[in-house]
């Protein structure tokens, strides 16, 4: 066999499913949904919303987040389809192996694995620096040498919080996926009774006026970018809910609810997305907004300073949900590249309740190293690039998906306007990774090097796609 045809020999989807029934089926829409709104609302519906507002879109940014969701629910619906159709463990990176072939769902797991880790990492180190401040407001003091990562000229040794608060994650996923959804479902429950809280409260402070200009920087607004900058700004406030994807093995009628799922999550999120942003241009001027908390400061503002200390038990809800939903993708991202053989073994094995535990301690690990001794400032636009080149194959997936005879999605979720809209989806991703900085993708080239060597290397003479 030539090397171009191993390379691109696709799995058989069987095979995928006869591996994957030892995972136990617990997870309902509503499950998915909680899933989704996890990962997609963080502390970003806090702050962007007020700095985007301030600075490219105005009172506009309420338009901004309609249309950033509009070109999101393009890929939205292309991964709904793929969920319908492959209800297997492994996101992005299964789809990619069972359509195009090895050599694409290796590049799209490993984008994925950037994705994950860092997100995972860089949010613990946040939560961190969050929870800190939340115990200075009791007047409990934290060390600064185990407050930060790794950085000995600035006084800071590990950020020990943000390494414990990872490892607890961890133990309640490995503790078991039901107890684990229903800890999950509570804290989102929470977080958008807070979120709502805000809306409902903040209303009552709106004044029209603060809404004119209402596109001061009109739709395209040269150097400020207007409505469309502002939603090319935010766009990336909606990624993640390709996480619910991972879950797939794990969801009853898979079919019916992971379209409602992935595509649900969406339209939650872009409800909360609106509605803050239509209430915070309203209580405050938007010219005011370009601070760090334009939440809090909004309701300070109007002197509620007793909404702006629950509004922080909602960043740390935000950031928890996402960092339980991530970990939990990750760990079954790398239980699925180790049961083709491409990662060892050891990885794609399930343990007796039907949980990757190895993937999962594997992936703690490392993102318990990053998040509390890397510095990560300059890495969080990796997260970018490698959800977007999942978004971008998956988008064009569609077309070899429906051509493909041994695949069948009898009364499962299609894309409408076929094939035009997956085409579209595609083409809008390219346009949103033209948009990422030089250096993003100098720093993305060298790790998806690493990758290929890494398959060349250990990947491809071990796949048992070749056994």
């Amino acid at each position: 066999m030539s090397l171009g045809s191993r390379i691109f020999k696709r799995e058989k989807l069987d095979r995928y499913l006869e591996t994957d029934k030892k995972f136990i089926k617990t997870m309902s829409a509503f499950d998915l949904i909680a899933l989704g709104i996890g990962a997609v609302i963080g502390t970003g519906i806090f702050i962007l919303p007020g700095t985007v507002a301030a600075t490219k879109a105005g009172p506009g940014i309420i338009l901004s987040f309609i249309v950033a969701a509009i070109v999101c629910s393009t890929s939205a619906m292309c991964y709904a389809e793929f969920a319908s159709a492959l209800p297997v463990a492994g996101s992005a990176y299964s789809y990619g192996n069972l359509v195009f072939g090895e050599i694409i769902g290796w590049i799209l797991g490993w984008a994925l694995i950037l994705e994950y880790v860092l997100a995972v990492a860089a949010v613990s180190s946040a939560w961190g620096a969050y929870f800190q401040s939340f115990l200075a407001g009791f007047h409990i003091g934290f060390p600064k040498a185990i407050s930060g990562p790794f950085v000995p000229s600035q006084g800071t040794y590990g950020n020990v919080i943000a390494i414990i608060i990872v490892i607890l994650i961890s133990w309640m996923l490995n503790h078991g996926m039901r107890s684990s959804v229903r800890l999950n479902n509570l804290i989102v429950v929470v977080k958008i009774g807070i979120i709502l809280l805000f809306i409902l409260v903040g209303a009552f402070y709106v004044k029209p006026t603060n809404w004119h200009p209402f596109l001061p920087y009109g739709w395209m607004g040269g150097s400020h970018g207007g409505v469309l900058g502002g939603a090319a700004a935010v766009f990336f406030a909606y990624l993640g809910f390709d996480a619910v994807s991972s879950s797939a093995a794990e969801v009853k009628n898979p079919k019916r609810n992971m379209p409602i799922g992935i595509i649900g999550t969406l339209i939650v999120a872009t409800i909360l997305y609106v509605g803050v942003s239509i209430v915070l241009t309203g209580m405050v001027s938007y010219t005011k907004l370009d601070v760090a908390d334009p939440v809090a400061f909004a309701l300070q503002f109007v002197k509620l300073n007793w909404v702006a200390g629950i509004i922080s038990l909602g960043a740390l809800a935000g950031m928890f949900t996402m960092m339980v939903t991530m970990t939990y993708s990750s760990s079954r991202l790398i239980y699925s590249i180790g049961r083709d053989g491409l990662l060892p073994k050891l990885l794609g094995k399930l343990d007796k309740k039907g949980s990757p535990r190895n993937s999962l301690i594997t992936i703690t690990i490392v993102i318990a190293f990053m998040g509390g001794f890397v510095p990560l400032d300059q890495l969080t636009n990796l997260v970018n690039i490698g959800t977007l080149i999942a978004f971008l194959f998956v988008s064009f997936g569609i077309i070899p998906l429906r051509n493909n005879k041994e695949i069948q999605n009898h009364h499962g979720y299609q894309v409408p306007w076929y094939p035009v809209l997956p085409i579209v989806s595609g083409l809008l991703c390219m346009v949103m990774l033209s948009q990422l900085q030089a250096e993003t993708w100098i720093a993305s080239g060298i790790w998806f090097v690493f990758g290929l060597i890494l398959y060349f290397g250990y990947g491809m003479r071990h796949s048992r796609i070749s056994a």
